[in-house]
């Protein structure tokens, strides 16, 4: 997932159904019931250890606190390629291709009211499988503005309208500016949307180690958190995994694949030569060339791109499907997200593979010798979601 750089009105949703297909949050009517339901008591750091340990060929996972819990694939597909800037949308030949990725089960799909059209192929393609509604994931992003229960609760409804469901699976949250607490109000608002049935469940997006305890210490039952994570990102195996393992919160990982650099098509290239290799010509490629910069650079990517290559060729599948999979064997990782170009590139074959996938020894400390020799991106950029937060 990737947040938007503005600041109207933005949330993700995930979804799913009872034969596993997953699709964006909903909500209900524009009801104005509050509910009278008690929040949870603050959460107790220390209470649980919970790892995210899945065993290989296991496709699903269960996100939860609590008494909230939603069924996830492993592989999520991420929509944020339907906001522009990635091809031409069709939205017939979109839902088509949603539909595929759901039969081949791949079924969670996650969005944001700021991806396009997204919440709105949503729509149609539920409508197709209404008997078998998937889960959904959706993200809320919202202006720095005061966060009073009907803000949220109209901003939800807005979703749950374009959508087309009664009840979002999954809200993810977003905010821009720590500094204005606001974050907590919104949340205790979400909160109560969910206990009214609006929400399932309520989760996070790009949210720092240290906001998240707070977040947890004031009740607020967050079932994971949204990050960036690949093998040149291990941020979020440092405070942010530790953390998770004490609370039980999972983490939902984005650019994991790194827009596609991460793969066959960029291996022996030179991008500093004018037109000697492929253009950089979607905003996933251009943002995480930057991250490429700040870790290493590009030879030393190269290096990372052979190193893949052979454990790839090794094990018979793609550069993508084994940088899926190492991040999928992190701590506390339930799922991990990779871009769809729905009607345009489809990687259900790849996707598909993470799940047979077994990296042995010899294959993880490989991939570790290269990855260790970048720069320790928490010392330049932060923690989790600072980059979208720091100049």
């Amino acid at each position: 997932m990737a947040a938007c750089l503005h600041h109207p009105l933005h949330y993700h949703f995930l979804s799913t159904s009872p034969n596993h297909l997953v699709g964006t949050l909903k909500s209900s009517s524009n009801t104005t019931k509050t509910t009278t339901k008690s929040r949870p008591a603050p959460h107790k750091l220390g209470a649980q250890s919970l790892r995210c340990e899945q065993k290989v060929g296991e496709k699903r996972t269960a996100v939860s606190s609590g008494k909230d819990s939603l069924d996830i694939c492993r592989v999520l597909n991420g929509m944020w390629q339907t906001s522009g800037g990635w091809g031409q949308i069709d939205r017939d030949d979109a839902v088509d291709a949603m539909l595929r990725y759901a039969d081949a089960g791949l079924s969670t799909f996650d969005m944001s009211n700021h991806y396009g059209p997204a919440e709105d192929l949503y729509g149609i393609f539920i409508n197709k499988v209404r008997r078998e509604r998937p889960p959904d994931l959706t993200k809320w992003v919202p202006p720095p503005v005061k966060m009073t229960s009907g803000y949220v609760r109209d901003s939800i409804n807005v979703s749950r309208k374009r959508m087309d469901v009664a009840s979002l699976d999954m809200l993810q949250f977003h905010w821009w500016d720590y500094s204005n607490p606001g974050y907590l109000d919104a949340l205790k608002h979400l909160t109560d949307l969910k206990e009214e049935g609006k929400i399932k469940t309520v989760a996070l997006t790009n949210f720092d180690t240290e906001r998240l305890q707070i977040i947890l210490e004031n009740g607020i039952p967050v079932v994971s958190n949204q990050v960036q994570h690949s093998i040149v990102d291990m941020r979020p195996q440092q405070r942010m995994s530790e953390f998770c393992q004490l609370t039980g919160v999972k983490l939902i990982t984005y650019g994991t694949v790194m827009g596609g650099l991460l793969s066959e098509k960029f291996l022996d290239t030179n991008l500093s030569i004018p037109f000697a290799g492929p253009s950089l010509n979607t905003p996933s490629l251009q943002k995480y060339k930057r991250m490429v910069d700040a870790w290493g650079g590009w030879s030393l990517f190269q290096v990372l791109l052979q190193t893949l290559k052979k454990v790839a060729s090794k094990h018979g599948v793609s550069i993508p499907t084994v940088a899926v999979r190492y991040i999928l064997d992190q701590p506390s990782v339930a799922g991990s997200m990779i871009g769809v170009r729905l009607g345009l590139s489809p990687h259900i074959q790849d996707a598909n593979a993470v799940f047979s996938l077994v990296l042995d020894e010899d294959d993880v400390n490989s991939i570790q010798e290269v990855s260790k020799k970048g720069k320790d991106l928490l010392r330049v950029i932060g923690d989790c979601g600072d980059e979208y937060r720091r100049a």
